[in-house]
């Protein structure tokens, strides 16, 4: 598929591309930590921010490798949701332009997310910023432990959609893309680095003036 064909959806990523709620899911970890009295370090956004994008399970394991076994598994479980009851108490920062982009957006095109988060983080962002009526559907790895590429391979199949776009800010989400032969647009705001991209946009209201 190429930019010139136009889209008839558009796929989102979402910690790193809509939103950034490292701050509140360091807070998560640190109530697990503390609950159980497990000895590790406080937890700060930046450790949340150098994980992010990877699988809820690998997030914890890579951050927590030096605590034992039994503990990693305790803290993947509680994590999950502890890290939904603080997003949905604190939420997260929206990047500039979100709030009133993807509306815009949403009066254009079917608009879907695509997530490595746990069960329920999804909805929590929808019910904290207000957008569900925007978004049509929406898939992550707590719900089917599948890859990325998987679960947008499964919103392309189940949805219908013929020239969708996917919007990610890593390169897990350029693979994803790429498996599922679709267009990747990167916001270089996110959270990292991609070998490559159909195009590239430094702001999210750049992205709606693309669009749009």
């Amino acid at each position: 598929m190429r930019l010139e064909d136009g889209f008839d959806a558009i796929v989102f990523d979402l910690d790193g591309t809509l939103w950034d709620t490292c701050a509140a899911c360091a807070r998560g970890w640190n109530t697990v930590v503390a609950r159980h009295g497990f000895a590790f370090r406080e937890i700060t956004a930046e450790d949340v921010r150098k994980v992010t994008g990877k699988p809820h399970e690998d997030c914890i394991r890579e951050t927590f490798d030096r605590l034992p076994a039994e503990q990693i598994q305790v803290l993947i479980a509680e994590t999950m949701e502890e890290d939904n009851v603080m997003v949905a108490k604190h939420g997260g920062e929206l990047y500039s332009g979100v709030a009133a982009g993807l509306p815009k957006l949403a009066k254009r095109y079917p608009l879907f997310i695509v997530s490595n988060c746990q069960s329920g983080y999804i909805e929590t962002f929808l019910a904290f910023t207000g957008f569900g009526s925007l978004i049509k559907d929406f898939e992550c790895w707590g719900n089917t432990r599948h890859s990325k590429a998987a679960n947008l391979a499964d919103i392309i199949r189940r949805n219908g959609l013929a020239r969708a776009g996917f919007v990610g800010d890593m390169e897990s989400d350029r693979t994803a893309a790429n498996a599922c032969g679709i267009p990747f647009l990167h916001v270089t705001y996110g959270f990292g680095q991609v070998a490559s991209c159909n195009r590239a946009f430094d702001s999210f209201s750049d992205l709606v003036a693309f669009l749009n």
